[in-house]
């Protein structure tokens, strides 16, 4: 097994919740939202350079348009964004009069946008119970709703075949997987593939985040409080590999660099006090690039609609 190093990429970017990393090839650039601050960054890896929009609601996903600018998540809205004006143009709203907001998504091979929702938040770390659904928006911008009574919708991810999906909600600490119909945009047979109360697994704390996967079919899974992200067999259930980041709040992955061979991993820094973050989490918030890890992803589906 390879040993991975772990550097910090962007430094204490995320006043919040950084989440939703997304590799773009075109612009060797690292997108990614901060859900709280309401801001959408794109990090120019070449330059260095973090650009920011900052928006009007929670901002949870970001993926490019084929088009032309981005499609992002904001609040209970999937939106366009044009990122030299900063505006954003509504194309759907779902579970209206509700607290609830989108949160994680990602585009198919068909680049359809799909997208999870969750309840709005009771008290630290406790969400309304079963209020989140999975959706997808198709190139002609029509939304569907394909299964519900999920606590947080997070990761997603598509076997190479592009036969099965792979989905997380968060609080019972589950991975699940979809027989996939590419074509129809349709997913059936759900079942657990990585049951994070499982031995197998050995994590006993954490909730299981952002999630990726690698050109052998393996998934990558950011956990949440567990300070790490785990590498998984979706086939056996069985916990591969641990990756520490030096931050508590993991939330989200993805591959990037110009071989697809670097991991960066996003986090938060919320329900910790300023002194508690100097003390234990000084790295909080920040954007973490994994190497050596031996694996590598594919490119990230844009947005076709």
């Amino acid at each position: 097994m390879s040993s991975p190093k772990v550097d910090v990429a962007i430094k204490n970017c995320c006043g919040s919740v950084g989440e939703g990393p997304h590799w773009d090839d075109a612009t060797k650039s690292l997108l990614y939202v901060d859900i709280k601050y309401m801001d959408v960054h794109r990090w120019n890896s070449v330059t260095g350079q973090d650009s920011k929009v900052h928006l009007k609601d929670t901002v949870s996903l970001v993926v490019p348009r084929r088009a032309g600018g981005y499609v992002v998540g904001l609040g209970r809205r999937l939106s366009l964004l044009e990122w030299e004006t900063g505006t954003a143009t509504t194309i759907v709203e779902v579970e209206q009069n509700t607290g609830n907001r989108f949160n994680d998504g990602k585009c198919d091979a068909r680049g359809r946008l799909w997208a999870g929702t969750m309840g709005f938040e009771m008290g630290v770390g406790r969400f309304e119970p079963e209020a989140g659904s999975l959706y997808s928006l198709d190139a002609s911008r029509d939304i569907k709703r394909h299964a519900s009574k999920f606590h947080i919708s997070n990761g997603l991810a598509w076997s190479n075949d592009n036969r099965t999906m792979f989905f997380i909600d968060s609080v019972p600490r589950k991975v699940y997987a979809y027989d996939f119909d590419l074509d129809k945009g349709e997913i059936s047979k759900q079942r657990v593939v990585v049951d994070f109360d499982n031995s197998q697994t050995g994590i006993p704390v954490g909730f299981p985040d952002g999630m990726t996967i690698d050109q052998e079919g393996k998934l990558w899974v950011a956990v949440y409080n567990a300070g790490g992200v785990f590498k998984f067999d979706p086939e056996t259930g069985k916990n591969l590999q641990k990756v520490d980041i030096p931050a508590k709040q993991t939330t989200s992955v993805c591959w990037g660099g110009k071989n697809l061979d670097e991991l960066y991993v996003t986090c938060a820094r919320v329900d910790m006090s300023e002194e508690e973050i100097q003390r234990t989490q000084p790295l909080a918030g920040s954007i973490f690039k994994v190497t050596g890890l031996g694996a590598k992803g594919r490119s990230a589906y844009m947005y076709e609609g």
